[in-house]
């Protein structure tokens, strides 16, 4: 029996360790779990369908793994249309070996969320927001970032 409940017991954590659960969130939830941070993160902000953010997506994933000593969290926020959370959005992450924060935004009024996440937002994506709340340091894009760009970002974060 012990070892009945061992094998489950791992294999559940196998399954949660190689998994990706994209939690459904509201941009309240999502403002409430950044503002009680105390490490550095990056919030991506994409879509699947989106050419500009699935290009740069590679470059936050092994940029965010560079500073794994800092600490660094990367939070990749879908937008994906309700009808491909999460069946489309969770194979899309898998498919590509994504490691992260996973969150599928539950809003569809742009005029709601994008002013809680920055002022400046229109709404246009891919849009990354970098905190770091021990510094101060704040900054926002909206728009593709290259690898270099997300570099020098990634070094203002952390220092």
């Amino acid at each position: 029996m012990k070892k009945v409940v061992l094998i489950l017991f791992f294999g559940c954590c196998l399954v949660s360790a190689t998994g990706q659960k994209v939690n459904k969130v509201k941009i309240e939830e999502l403002v409430e779990y950044i503002s009680k941070s105390d490490h550095p993160l990056v919030i991506n902000f994409w879509a699947t369908w989106c050419a500009p953010c699935t290009r740069e997506l590679p470059y936050f994933q092994s940029g965010v793994k560079q500073y794994a000593d800092k600490n660094v969290e990367l939070i990749l926020v879908s937008l994906d249309f309700n009808n491909d959370y999460p069946k489309k959005v969770t194979a899309f992450l898998k498919q590509n070996k994504y490691e992260g924060t996973f969150y599928w935004l539950n809003e569809t009024d742009a005029d709601h969320f994008c002013p809680k996440v920055d002022p400046k937002w229109d709404g246009a994506i891919p849009a990354s927001l970098f905190l770091n709340a021990k510094t101060g340091y704040r900054s926002f894009y909206q728009r593709q970032l290259t690898d270099r760009q997300l570099e020098v970002e990634l070094k203002k974060l952390v220092e």
